[in-house]
């Protein structure tokens, strides 16, 4: 892709993730005013949101066109992406083609970049080069992994956290919702859950959880984005939370304490226990009917005590459980099971695997794939995004060792796990976890700039990318993150 810039000196290209295809013309859009032409009024008033946001005066007077409009032809040659879209400038307006509401989307925060890039640091005129876009996304998931565990983070900050990954242009939300130090969804056949292990958190920190109603307000919130909700549920480890509010969970039958530490591995649930398998037929069921979209993640990661055979018969009774709620399974890559040619599948074609430990053998994992698993990739030391930028940042842990943005750019999902074919990678998420964030600035400083990274990697291909140029595209982007008041970590490889 060629950086290029107009004759007014308008940054034509300063769009994240790098698109497709990229044809700057002649003449420049003043975008002061705009009114808003769309197939509907919801993505009428998101396209409002955006330019609004990015300076535009919006509504329905005499202002420039932008005009959203559903075509199936959209998008760049060749591509069948439900999520593609072509943008128009010219000096009498803007167009957005797509087949669906996600890339009308798409085009206008692509849009939004292009005003940003023209507004500058001290917010100049609302000025875009005339160009052509034509874009489509290389994987279909490409997401944010976000625990609200270890510390928690409620209905307003998640939906900060849904309009940051939607930006750039990702779709999937996956809340880690339950673990040793706490239970953040309301689960009706299991009252406890909440009344007795949702306040607890990290260090004693303020725990809480999301009801019901706040948990559909938030998926609606979402899905009008063209975002995805994922629930996890994390069985049968990191189970703490759960033996705590129901004892019969113990082969005891004694309730265990609450937890604020940060080890792992230490819990876990017994199979053979009369209330195991109620419990879970309770919980996945309970989560599958609140949830709207298609797929319920079951965790699976980091039981350090639980003999293997043990270990596959959850796995095979959670994907059952959530295959008969209607839903589709995600789980951590320890699912995968054993390579052994004398052992059994574990994993139903279709089940989502995600991938984020790079020590153990591949082998595993390109065995599943064969039976017909599908890779979300989330390497720790790529996408991790609560590793530390170096050694002295204040923030993060580093047993995946320092993330920098480069790291977190500079890498290919296809060429992640040996042996397995591009054909079974899903997509991409970076993920954070919050053992030492406590706050939403907390949370943002380690999310930006990597988050714009990983998504860069999850949509573009690799002909398109070039770290060069991002490094002038994101020192752009940032104009905006500080007139929002964003936090972000003004990394030294970006000259800012």
């Amino acid at each position: 892709m060629t950086t290029v810039s107009s004759g007014a000196g308008v940054v034509a290209d300063a769009v994240i993730p790098a698109p497709v295809d990229l044809e700057p013309g002649e003449g420049v859009l003043d975008l002061t005013t705009v009114t808003i032409e769309a197939p509907d009024d919801v993505t009428a008033r998101l396209a409002g949101e955006l330019l609004a946001a990015a300076g535009a005066a919006v509504g329905p007077h005499d202002g420039v066109p932008v005009v959203l409009t559903p075509d199936p032809a959209a998008g760049p040659a060749g591509s069948e992406s439900p999520e593609r879209y072509t943008l128009t400038v010219t000096a009498d307006g803007a167009t957005v083609a797509a087949p669906g509401r996600a890339g009308l989307l798409h085009g206008v925060r692509t849009l939004r970049q292009l005003v940003n890039a023209g507004r500058g640091e001290a917010g100049g005129a609302l000025e875009v080069g005339a160009v052509v876009v034509r874009d489509a996304p290389r994987y279909p998931w490409r997401g944010l992994s976000l625990d609200v565990v270890r510390h928690w983070f409620g209905p307003a900050d998640l939906r900060a956290v849904v309009d940051l990954v939607g930006s750039y242009k990702m779709n999937r939300l996956h809340l880690h919702l339950s673990d040793d130090q706490g239970w953040r969804l309301d689960i009706p056949s299991r009252p406890a859950l909440t009344k007795l292990s949702s306040e607890g958190a990290v260090s004693g920190a303020k725990g809480g959880f999301l009801s019901a109603d706040e948990y559909r307000e938030l998926q609606e919130y979402a899905a009008e984005r063209e975002i995805v909700i994922v629930p996890e549920i994390d069985v049968p480890g990191h189970i703490n939370a759960a033996t705590h509010a129901y004892g019969e969970l113990m082969p005891s039958g004694e309730a265990t304490d609450s937890y604020d530490g940060i080890e792992v591995g230490f819990s876990k649930l017994s199979f053979d226990l009369p209330a195991t398998e109620p419990f879970l037929r309770d919980v996945f069921t309970d989560v599958a009917r609140m949830t709207l979209g298609p797929w319920v993640h079951f965790g699976g990661d980091e039981v350090l005590t639980m003999q293997a055979d043990e270990f596959g018969r959850f796995v095979v009774l959670c994907q059952e459980l959530i295959a008969e709620a209607g839903k589709t399974a995600v789980a951590w890559q320890e699912a995968a099971g054993p390579a052994d040619d004398d052992a059994p599948d574990l994993v139903r074609p279709g089940t989502l695997l995600q991938y984020w430990d790079m020590r153990p053998d591949p082998a595993p994992f390109v065995r599943a794939a064969q039976v017909g698993a599908r890779f979300v990739l989330s390497p720790a030391d790529r996408a991790y995004l609560d590793m530390k930028y170096t050694p002295e940042h204040p923030l993060g842990q580093q047993w995946a060792g320092f993330v920098e943005l480069r790291d977190s750019y500079d890498w290919d999902p296809a060429a992640v796990i040996d042996g397995l074919p591009e054909s079974a990678v899903e997509g991409v998420s970076a993920a954070v976890w919050t053992e030492t964030l406590l706050t939403r600035d907390d949370l943002f400083s380690m999310l930006l700039p990597r988050l714009a990274a990983v998504a860069e990697t999850a949509w573009s291909r690799p002909e398109a990318k070039d770290w060069a140029s991002f490094r002038v595209r994101v020192a752009v982007e940032a104009a905006a993150w500080r007139r929002d008041g964003a936090p972000y970590h003004p990394t030294p490889q970006i000259d800012w």
